[in-house]
């Protein structure tokens, strides 16, 4: 299929229903989109929080780079397969057209709850904003609390009402939404970087020094690591350019340098929100470290670093600068997640995964019904609140990981085939790094620190099951039979997922554990609630180990019940693929038989005679023949009857031959290997009474000659082991003498 701007395509989605997913993405506009992506409101949070209080400003910087490195790898990666596959749909094209539907799904699966998780993250920010910036505007209406965060009607207007306004532009045009992103790109990009630069160059040092570089108390080395563990977080997103390569208005191979690009500028906006971060602190504060561990318990900017830097440094007009740059960074990044979603949902839908509407494309070439979905799933979300919304988005981070290792492997693949070293050599480092990190991840408090908490790995968990559960229905209704044909798979999946549910029920134990050690303190501190003291020690004791106990079981029958849900989904799929593995093989059988047996006479056919000559012919080489002989039989006057009484007359004519012969050599296979003519292949006790059965062969057609019957030429031939070399040289031999007794026969015929 060749697409709009010349480039040659295999993929049937890039058109649907008379339209084609239309050319319009600038480099610039690529280049936006990325780096708007990779970033947003938890690069003014997340990293001036964790980032400082893992690793230290320099352990943060060093680990960035180290992270960027990483993501240049990836990047390359999804270069690389988009040259090879210029389509929409990212890494689960790729995943399809290298390894199948059952690990596209796979990947689909995970990158969608990345890419909306983190749309939502954004969305759901904005009430954050507001509260910061411009007080209780919008805290009005009902009111209630999730874990711990006050979710209030206003502020979950305020967020639905921009991810309405987002997805209408990206649904209706993809021009005016090429410029905002560029836009808003181009605000938070030098907001940040003035910011920076001013607040370094004003810094007194004597006054606000950068100290500690890392953190005491731990390894250089664990600290780097904790850091860029966290960069498939960081960075996800600055790849989903790969979901409109169908829609570059420039040659796909430079998507690399739009990457590159991506990727640098998005380390020197987290670098220099880390760098920001520590220039000032409060004069309540001896340094940076003990400010910015006490942030939870300091209200107003002063609890954002940056915003508190910028105030000492610029005052007011920095303040509103990096609001500025804020609220384009939330607003990039919704467009850059809706984009990509909607082209994601646009080809799960071509490929029947999810309904076939959202397949459609409006009449600007924009999957606005997938865009409108994505739109009407997310206006619920502002009402979990941002606690929940941080649980979900800890998930990405595994799943950011599952889907790099994906790339990498179908890059390892592909050009392993094609002999493409480097990216080869790339591909096998990208999967050997991302299985370092999950293991990392996975392991908390082993080799860093755990980075996710317990809820975010359950979350993982029930993530998975519903997979299987969504799979069954898809390998259910593929009338195609392009799913479920990898089991393997979906074993592999049920292990991680019951691994991620052994760490969620280990930390919760622990947790449990910890919260029992705080009351046995609290107790002996005489600080525990009063009724506590009335039960005595011992009961005491034991009541706190019921409770740890209980819990240990509860989590334990959690899981239990996951992994039985999930295996016993895991069957069904199986059973499924099993009874189409079955229909396909009664459905080959069938096909076999036709191609292996005359339609005509229901005696083998030419094509079962080629097979067993081949078998035939290797037994020769390898001396392993015993006695066998040739019979080749024709049928007289085939073509006299067909041309006086038809075809028909003459189909019942070879029939009728055709049953003489099996009737009579009963034990051994007859072939038809043309319209007149049949082939026995005698072993065993037709071999052994061959003599006999050729003497009524030839009796009979005589007989039939002279009356008017079917007449039968025929001539035999023995295999010779001394001279023959190949079945065919027997058939040679009774087809000559087949050819005597033929004229034979019509010498007596004239007669």
């Amino acid at each position: 299929m060749d697409r709009p701007d010349g480039i040659t395509t295999n993929d049937p989605v890039s058109e649907n229903k008379g339209h084609f997913l239309t050319p319009y993405l600038s480099p610039a506009g690529a280049l936006a989109i990325s780096v708007g992506s990779a970033i947003g409101w938890g690069s003014f949070v997340f990293t001036g929080n964790s980032y400082l209080l893992k690793a230290g400003p320099a352990g943060s910087i060093i680990g960035m780079l180290i992270g960027a490195v990483i993501m240049l790898m990836i990047g390359r990666n999804y270069a690389y397969m988009m040259e090879r596959y210029p389509d929409a749909g990212g890494v689960y094209t790729f995943v399809r057209e290298v390894f199948g539907y059952d690990r596209a799904f796979l990947v689909a699966w995970f990158l969608f709850l990345t890419y909306i998780s983190v749309f939502w993250a954004n969305a759901t920010s904005l009430p954050l904003f507001a509260r910061n910036i411009l007080g209780d505007i919008f805290k009005f209406g009902p009111c209630y609390t999730v874990a711990g965060y006050e979710v209030y009607l206003g502020e979950a207007l305020l967020s639905i009402a921009f991810v309405v306004i987002i997805s209408l532009i990206c649904m209706n045009t993809n021009r005016i939404t090429q410029v905002l992103a560029i836009v808003m790109a181009a605000v938070f990009t030098l907001g940040i970087i003035v910011c920076t630069l001013t607040a370094v160059f004003k810094r007194d040092p004597s006054v606000y020094p950068i100290t500690p570089a890392f953190l005491e108390g731990k390894s250089i080395a664990s600290q780097l690591m904790s850091i860029a563990c966290m960069a498939p977080w960081a960075y996800v997103g600055f790849e989903n350019i790969s979901h409109s390569a169908a829609e570059f208005k420039f040659p796909v191979k430079k998507s690399f340098k739009i990457m590159v690009w991506s990727v640098l500028i998005t380390t020197v906006l987290y670098i220099s929100v880390v760098v920001l971060s520590v220039t000032a602190f409060p004069g309540t504060y001896d340094g940076w470290f003990p400010y910015i561990g006490d942030l939870d318990s300091i209200s107003g900017l002063d609890r954002y670093p940056t915003f508190h830097a910028v105030g000492v440094y610029m005052g007011a007009a920095g303040i509103k600068i990096l609001m500025a740059a804020l609220f384009a960074l939330i607003i990039s990044s919704l467009i850059g997640m809706i984009i990509a979603l909607g082209r994601l949902l646009y080809v799960l839908a071509c490929d029947g995964i999810v309904p076939g509407t959202l397949g459609t494309l409006n009449d600007k070439g924009i999957p606005a019904r997938a865009i409108l979905t994505i739109t009407l799933i997310s206006v619920f979300i502002p009402f979990v609140g941002r606690t929940a919304i941080g649980w979900i988005v800890d998930v990405t981070t595994i799943g950011t990981i599952l889907v790099y290792v994906f790339i990498s492997a179908a890059v390892l693949k592909t050009a392993r085939s094609r002999g493409d070293r480097i990216e080869e050599i790339t591909g096998i480092l990208s999967i050997a790094v991302m299985l370092i990190l999950a293991v990392a991840i996975q392991l908390p408090n082993i080799m860093v620190d755990s980075s996710m908490a317990k809820e975010s790995y359950f979350l993982f968990t029930l993530w998975g099951v519903a997979g299987f559960i969504f799979f069954r229905g898809v390998v259910n209704k593929d009338s195609t039979r392009r799913f479920g044909n990898s089991i393997i798979v979906w074993i592999g999946m049920l292990a991680l997922v019951l691994f991620t549910a052994l760490v969620w029920m280990g930390e919760s134990t622990r947790s449990a554990a910890n919260d029992a050690i705080v009351e046995v303190r609290a107790y002996y501190a005489g600080e525990a609630a009063d009724d506590i003291y009335e039960l005595s020690e011992e009961d005491f004791i034991k009541s706190e180990l019921s409770v740890m106990n209980n819990a240990s079981a509860r989590n334990s029958l959690v899981v239990l019940g996951l992994f039985v849900l999930s295996t016993i989904t895991i069957l069904s799929n199986y059973r499924t693929m099993r009874r189409r593995e079955k229909e396909n093989e009664e459905a080959l059988g069938a096909a076999q038989d036709m191609a292996y047996s005359d339609q005509l006479t229901g005696v083998k056919s030419k094509h079962a005679y080629a097979e067993m000559e081949a078998r035939m012919n290797t037994r020769i080489r390898e001396n392993e023949v015993v006695d066998f002989a040739v019979l080749v039989c024709d049928v007289n006057g085939l073509k006299k009857i067909n041309d006086t009484l038809g075809h028909k007359a003459g189909d019942e004519h070879i029939k009728e031959a055709s049953r003489m012969i099996c009737r009579l050599f009963k034990h051994s296979p007859v072939y038809r290997i043309g319209g007149d003519e049949f082939v026995v292949f005698m072993e065993g006790e037709d071999y052994e009474d061959r003599q006999h059965l050729m003497s009524v062969l030839d009796e009979t057609a005589d007989a039939n000659n002279l009356s008017g019957g079917v007449v039968i030429a025929s001539g035999i031939s023995d295999f010779a082991g001394d001279i023959d070399t190949s079945v065919h040289q027997v058939f040679e031999r009774a087809d000559s003498l087949m050819y005597i007794r033929k004229k034979e026969l019509k010498r007596k015929g004239m007669q």
